[in-house]
C-alpha cells in the first residue's frame, strides 16, 4: 500500500460517502426504515437519544469491519475504505448534529454562504414531517440553488 494509494481510496470513499448518505436518507431512511428515523422529523420523545441514532451504530459496523478486514487481511484497501467511512460520520456528525441541530451548542457562529446553504437546505428538508414528499437529502452537498441564493445575498 502507497501513500497515494492509501489517499486516493480514502478521498474516494470519503466523497463516495455523500452519496450514500443521500441514497440511504432517501430510500432507506425515508422508506423502509422510517420507523427509526421518523422521531427525527416528528420529536415525539422527551430523550437527547432518537432511534435514527441507529443509523450512526450501523455506519460504524461497516466502517470497522473494513478496518478489521483491512488490518487482519490482505485486503488492504479496506483500512483507508474503513477510515474514510469514519471521517466521513465524523463529519456528518458535526454538520448534522451539532452545526444544523445544535445538540452540542458549538459551531453557533458560523454564516459563511456554505454553512447558510446547508442549514437552509436542511430546514427546507425537515419542513416535511411525513416520510413522503421530501426534499434536500444530502449533507455536504446540497441543491445550487441554496448556494446560489446564499451567494446572493450577501
Amino acid at each position: 500500500m502507497t501513500v497515494f494509494g492509501f489517499t486516493l481510496v480514502f478521498l474516494a470513499t470519503f466523497f463516495f460517502m455523500e452519496f450514500m448518505a443521500w441514497f440511504s436518507h432517501k430510500y432507506i431512511m425515508h422508506g423502509f426504515l422510517w420507523v427509526l428515523h421518523k422521531d427525527h422529523h416528528l420529536k415525539d420523545h422527551d430523550s437527547w437519544f432518537e432511534r435514527n441514532d441507529a443509523f450512526f451504530i450501523i455506519y460504524a459496523v461497516i466502517s470497522m469491519s473494513f478496518l478489521l478486514a483491512g488490518v487482519n487481511t490482505n485486503f488492504w484497501f479496506g483500512y483507508p475504505i474503513g477510515i474514510g467511512i469514519m471521517a466521513y460520520g465524523a463529519t456528518y456528525f458535526m454538520v448534522h448534529d451539532i452545526f444544523i441541530h445544535q445538540r452540542f451548542k458549538l459551531f453557533r457562529n458560523a454564516n459563511n454562504w456554505y454553512a447558510r446553504a446547508i442549514r437552509r437546505a436542511h430546514k427546507m428538508h425537515h419542513k416535511h414531517i411525513g416520510k413522503e414528499d421530501g426534499e434536500c437529502f444530502g449533507m455536504l452537498i446540497v441543491p445550487f440553488k441554496y448556494y446560489r441564493n446564499e451567494l446572493k445575498s450577501k
